[in-house]
């Protein structure tokens, strides 16, 4: 594949993604209200919202975490960048990973202690995906004998019905990732535990609003992370269904789940995902998938 087709493919991705996330955001709060028995927001709100909060006056409550917020910004764009010129999957994850940090160090940055929580709190999740997230990668190199994105393209074959232990793994990552109950504890989802979002309570404005669009990226380029799992020659569409049914599944999930606690989210999240990926990387090397 040429150069020129993966610089286009990633300025494209830089462009919609945030388009695709909003939509997604705006859908998700629509359906949430309707299985709540409510009408709901427009679909189109989470733009609106974002537009809004451009308009309004620029305040920080310190310099720091308004750096890390920046920061946490043009990491998530870049790993979306890498992932569109279809790099190492593990550099991808690593940029991600920094990423996260930085935002909850910002939130750690202020003396808040709505923000001081919710910081402890995104650094706990964290700590709960980031094994998962780099484990079930090795699933993907035993099946390839490569890290590299472009691989999964090139390989002819779906991963799906040979990785299918670590793309349930996954599923657990993107409900965290998304901070969706029953994994909401360092930001309150539609409040439905909370009425303070511990994690960006301290951003206002324009800034909120950047923080706002990296979760979009964020998001969108979990769902992709999903779809490498069914990317085959004139089926390539089924990866789109696959992320998008993953995106479904995650959400009704939330709204029948009440939050978990900080440590039975370690402990949940540790034994099922790792044993997940820990059976399907025994299964590969039995030649079982």
């Amino acid at each position: 594949m040429s150069t020129g087709w993966l610089i286009g493919s990633a300025v494209i991705a830089v462009i919609v993604a945030p388009l695709i996330g909003g939509l997604l955001r705006g859908i998700d709060r629509k359906l949430t209200a309707h299985m709540q028995g409510r009408i709901g927001p427009p679909i189109m709100q989470p733009f609106y919202d974002v537009i809004k909060l451009f308009g309004k006056e620029r305040c920080v409550a310190g310099k720091a975490q308004l750096v890390f917020g920046y920061a946490y910004l043009t990491l998530i764009v870049t790993a979306v960048v890498f992932f569109a010129l279809r790099q190492d999957l593990l550099v991808v994850l690593f940029i991600l990973f920094l990423g996260c940090i930085f935002l909850a160090i910002g939130a750690l940055s202020v003396k808040s202690p709505y923000s001081q929580l919710g910081g402890h709190r995104e650094l706990l999740q964290f700590l709960a995906y980031e094994p998962i997230l780099l484990l079930a990668v090795v699933p993907i190199a035993l099946k390839l004998q490569s890290f590299r994105i472009a691989t999964i393209f090139e390989s002819g074959q779906p991963l799906l019905p040979h990785l299918w232990l670590s793309f349930i793994a996954l599923l657990i990552v993107l409900a965290i990732v998304m901070r969706k109950s029953p994994f909401d504890i360092s930001s309150s989802e539609h409040a439905h535990q909370e009425l303070v979002r511990g994690l960006v309570t301290e951003y206002a404005g324009p800034y909120l609003a950047l923080i706002e669009i990296a979760h979009w990226y964020e998001m969108v380029l979990l769902l992709s992370i999903l779809g490498l799992f069914w990317v085959v020659g004139s089926l390539w569409w089924l990866s789109i269904i696959i992320a998008l049914g993953s995106w479904f599944i995650i959400l009704i999930v939330d709204n029948i789940s009440a939050r978990l606690t900080w440590s039975w989210m370690l402990r949940f999240t540790w034994v099922a995902g790792i044993s997940l990926i820990g059976s399907n990387i025994l299964f590969i090397n039995l030649g079982w998938m």
